[in-house]
C-alpha cells in the first residue's frame, strides 16, 4: 500500500478527524487544548522547548535513493541523507502515534498563489496550533486547481511536535547528540513519494521550511527558479526581489509603505514572473520596533477578538497582563511572529506580479568591512548568488548565540537541496534575459565587527535601497573596491556620504584592513572547497573577493 493511502486508511479509522476546520474553530482549539494564551490583544502566544526554539539543521534529513540521488548535491552539509528503510519506520512511528490521539487536524492547503505550480499540500497534526500555522502561511486551493502542473500529487506532512523518537531504535539510523546519545528528533523529507514529517520539533519554523525545501526541488524540474527571497511591486507595477537568509532584512524592508508587498521570504521565477509561495508571514520580533517597524508591528499587535485575530507569536517574553515585551531574550532572541499577509496594510492580494527590474542581495556583515550598499556586475552578482555570504544571527538555530560567518549558497543553502548549477544557471539566465539591476546590501555593522561597531541603522538602509528602486543609483559615481570585487557608490541622495566607504567609518584603519582581509581570504577558501570542481566560469571566479 503506498504511503498517500495508508495514511487515507488512518484517517478512516480514527474517532475524531478535524478535517479542514474555520479559521476560528482552529484559533478557539488552541485555547481550548492549552496549547496558547491570548494575550492582551487578541493574539495567541505560545512557548516550545528550549530544542525547539530555532530549526534543527542536523536534524533535517532527506531519503536518498538511486533513482533520484542524481539530483541533489550530497556535497552541501546540509543535504543529510538517510535511507529509505529509516523514512519507513519514521513514517510507521508517525502514523502508530497519530492513531493513538483523541483528535487529529488536517488541513488541505496549497503552497504558491500561482495556480500554474500551485502545490497541494494536507498537513496532519495532533496539535491545533501546527494547523492554525499553515492556515496562516499555505494558501487557500484554488478553483482552477486542475490547472497546476501538480494537480493530483500534492504533498502530505505529518507533524508530531511534542512527540520524540526512541532513542535506541533509531541508534546508528539518525545523528549522535553530543553528548553520545541518538537524536529523538527527525524532520524528514521523501521527494519521491511526497511524503514529510516533523517528529520531535515543536518550532513552527520546521514546518514552514520543510515545504520550502520542498518547492526548491520541485520546481527546477518544471523550468521555475525558487527563490529564498521577499517581493514587492512599486507604483508603476515595477517589482524587486530582496534575497537573503534570516534576520537580514527580507521581511522588515520589504515592507514598504511606498510599494506593495507579494510576500516576505519565499517565491517563484517562472516564465510568467513572481509568485509568492505564501499566505502569511514569519517574522523574527525581537526588538521589533512600532516606529521602524510600524506595519510588521501591527500585524501582530493590533487589537481584535481573539477569534477574528489569529496572529501566532512564538517564544516572545509576555507578562501576567498579557502584553509583549519584544526586547527580552531570555527565551530565546529567536522569538517569532505569524501572521496573515492581509494584516499588512499595503499588500498585492493576488501576490504575482512580472519579472523583476531589480534585485537585493542582503548581507548582515558581524565583520564590519562592507559598504552599506554596492552595485554588482552580471559576474559579481553570480559571485555573490553562489557564496552567499552573511553572518548567521543568534537564535536563528538552536546552539547560535553569537554571530557566525558563513556562507549559504542563494542565501539559502538550507532549504536549496539540489546542485548549485542549477540554481545559478537559472538566475543567470533569468538575470540576462530581463535585464535586471542587482545590488549588495549591508544590513550588519559599520564602524567596527560585532561588539564594537553598531549595527546598521534601518532608515538609513531604507533610504538606500529606496535609491537603489528608483533608479537614483544610476546617476552617481562608483569606486571599483578590489579587494571585494563590488562598485562602491561616492554618494546618494538622502545618505551622509561618510558611511558609504566602510573604512572610512572605521577609527583603526589597519584594523579594518586585516579584517577586510581576512573576510577576503575566507571567500577565497570557502569558493575553492565549494566550487573548485564545478565547472564555474572564469569570468565568474575572477570576481571571487580575495581572488
Amino acid at each position: 500500500m503506498s504511503l498517500e493511502n495508508q495514511v487515507k486508511s488512518m484517517l478512516n479509522e480514527h474517532a475524531q478527524v478535524q478535517l479542514n476546520p474555520s479559521r476560528k474553530a482552529l484559533i478557539q482549539a488552541t485555547v481550548e487544548n492549552r496549547e496558547v494564551m491570548v494575550a492582551a490583544n487578541g493574539a495567541v502566544a505560545t512557548w516550545t522547548p528550549p530544542e525547539s526554539t530555532g530549526r534543527s539543521p542536523k536534524d533535517t534529513v532527506i531519503v536518498k535513493r538511486a533513482v533520484s540521488e542524481g539530483n541533489i548535491d550530497w556535497d552541501s552539509p546540509n543535504n543529510i541523507p538517510i535511507d529509505e528503510e529509516t523514512f519507513d519506520m519514521l513514517f510507521a512511528d508517525a502514523l502508530a502515534t497519530l492513531s493513538r490521539k483523541e483528535c487529529l487536524y488536517v488541513t488541505d492547503r496549497v503552497i504558491g498563489a500561482d495556480a500554474a505550480y500551485a502545490l497541494p499540500t494536507r498537513t496532519i497534526s495532533d496539535f491545533s496550533l501546527a494547523a492554525l500555522f499553515t492556515d496562516n502561511m499555505f494558501r487557500e486551493v484554488p478553483e482552477n486547481m486542475e490547472q497546476s502542473i501538480f494537480a493530483g500529487r500534492g504533498f502530505t506532512l505529518l507533524v508530531l511536535p511534542y512527540d520524540k523518537l526512541d532513542r535506541q531504535r533509531y541508534d546508528g539510523r539518525l545523528r549522535k547528540m553530543p553528548a553520545g546519545m541518538t537524536s529523538n528528533m527527525a524532520v524528514a523529507m521523501d521527494m519521491d513519494r511526497s511524503m514529510g514529517i516533523v517528529y520531535g520539533s515543536a518550532y513552527c519554523g520546521s514546518i514552514k521550511k520543510l515545504m520550502f525545501t520542498v518547492m526548491n526541488y520541485y520546481l527546477p524540474a518544471e523550468n521555475i527558479l525558487p527563490l529564498h527571497c521577499s517581493a514587492n511591486e512599486g507604483p508603476d507595477g515595477d517589482i524587486a526581489l530582496l534575497l537573503g537568509l534570516s534576520g537580514t532584512g527580507k521581511t522588515t524592508l520589504s515592507a514598504d509603505p511606498e510599494r506593495a508587498l507579494l510576500g516576505d521570504d519565499e517565491h517563484g521565477w517562472s516564465d510568467s514572473g513572481i509568485a509568492n509561495f505564501e499566505n502569511g508571514c514569519y517574522a523574527k520580533l525581537i526588538n521589533l520596533d512600532p516606529q521602524k517597524e510600524p506595519d510588521i508591528y501591527d500585524a501582530i499587535m493590533h487589537e481584535s477578538p481573539y477569534l477574528e485575530h489569529g496572529s501566532i507569536v512564538e517564544n516572545a517574553m509576555i507578562y501576567p497582563t498579557g502584553h509583549f515585551d519584544f526586547d527580552d531574550d531570555r527565551i530565546t532572541p529567536n522569538s517569532r511572529g505569524s501572521y496573515l499577509l492581509s494584516c499588512l496594510k499595503n499588500i498585492k492580494k493576488s501576490s504575482v506580479g512580472t519579472h523583476p527590474s531589480t534585485v537585493l542581495f542582503l548581507t548582515a556583515d558581524a565583520n564590519g568591512v562592507l559598504p552599506p550598499i554596492a552595485r554588482l556586475t552580471s559576474s559579481q552578482a553570480m559571485i555573490w548568488f553562489l557564496m552567499g555570504y552573511t553572518s548567521k544571527l543568534a537564535g536563528t538555530e538552536t546552539g547560535i548565540v553569537e554571530p557566525v560567518t558563513t556562507f549559504s549558497r542563494f542565501f539559502g543553502e538550507p532549504f536549496m537541496p539540489r546542485n548549485p548549477d542549477v540554481y545559478a544557471s537559472m538566475l543567470g539566465e533569468r538575470m540576462k534575459a530581463h535585464d535586471a539591476e542587482v545590488y549588495l546590501v549591508n544590513t550588519g555593522w559599520s564602524g567596527g565587527p560585532y561588539g564594537v561597531g553598531h549595527r546598521m541603522d534601518i532608515d538609513v538602509t531604507r533610504n538606500l535601497v529606496r535609491a537603489a528602486l528608483n533608479g537614483e543609483l544610476k546617476k552617481v559615481d562608483y569606486n571599483d573596491d578590489e579587494l571585494f570585487h563590488i562598485q562602491v557608490p561616492r554618494s546618494c541622495p538622502g545618505v551622509p556620504a561618510g558611511i558609504l566607504n566602510p573604512r572610512d567609518t572605521w577609527s583603526d584603519k589597519k584594523a579594518y584592513d586585516l579584517r577586510a582581509g581576512k573576510l577576503a581570504a575566507e571567500f577565497s577558501s570557502h569558493f575553492d572547497k565549494a566550487y573548485g570542481q564545478k565547472n564555474i566560469a572564469p569570468e565568474v571566479v575572477s570576481q571571487c573577493p580575495g581572488k
